[in-house]
């Protein structure tokens, strides 16, 4: 994709949840210099039925489903501002986020997000409209406000020129299948424990391979997996 600004729907029953949660930081910073738009819409602005936009499931059961029409006519308005685009519904049943999938899409589509509520959204949206399923983890949210705010960070810092440093995302946990490297600054001492002596050094390649035999051994002890995933 080209270097046009990034853009990314959201739809949501609470969408200033996530106005408020886009206001600082990188997100922020990615809007000013407009490499990412982001553009929230409220769900209920698409009912057909006095806001309302839930409804009882058939066959009965706890809870209230998010009702196709108002998704599908929202969803479809999002379309109709983009081109090459993915339609993600956010879903504890989807597909677990990694950092290879959030790279693959900040370089080369656009997003529609639909962040869920109550018990879940009628299938029949999601057969309509949907591209792909995708969860932040293995756990239950009380809506998808909270995810969407997850991916629309993490596909942030990986836009081209977001980023104050270029190199930042670049040795990020996860960037390369294995955890980050630990970090350390002023002072040098903190109550008898000191900065490793090869940070100190100003030998360049000598703190890169430190950093790179840490960040091995950090994921072998904590993430294990990840270096199963590395090698297989």
């Amino acid at each position: 994709m080209s270097n046009k600004t990034r853009q990314i729907f959201v739809i949501s029953v609470f969408p200033e949840i996530i106005e408020n949660y886009i206001k600082f930081g990188v997100l922020k910073k990615s809007q000013d210099k407009s490499l990412l738009q982001i553009n929230l819409i409220n769900l209920r602005d698409f009912s057909k039925n006095n806001g309302n936009i839930d409804d009882k499931p058939y066959g009965g059961g706890a809870g209230m489903v998010l009702q196709a029409q108002p998704l599908i006519d929202a969803t479809r308005f999002a379309k109709s501002k983009l081109g090459s685009h993915k339609c993600i519904y956010l879903s504890p049943k989807g597909k677990k986020i990694d950092q290879k999938l959030i790279t693959d899409v900040a370089l080369n589509e656009d997003l529609i997000v639909i962040a869920g509520r109550y018990e879940g959204v009628d299938q029949r949206f999601i057969d309509l409209e949907v591209d792909e399923e995708w969860s932040i983890g293995d756990y239950i949210l009380s809506g998808g406000e909270v995810a969407a705010c997850v991916v629309i960070d993490s596909v942030a810092r990986m836009i081209p020129g977001v980023l104050g440093n270029e190199d930042s995302n670049q040795d990020d946990s996860f960037s390369n299948s294995l955890l980050e490297y630990p970090h350390y600054t002023r002072p040098e001492e903190v109550e008898n424990l000191r900065v490793p002596n090869v940070l100190l050094s100003g030998n360049h390649e000598e703190i890169k391979k430190w950093r790179e035999n840490q960040a091995l051994n950090e994921t072998k002890r904590k993430r294990g997996d990840l270096l199963k995933k590395k090698l297989s």
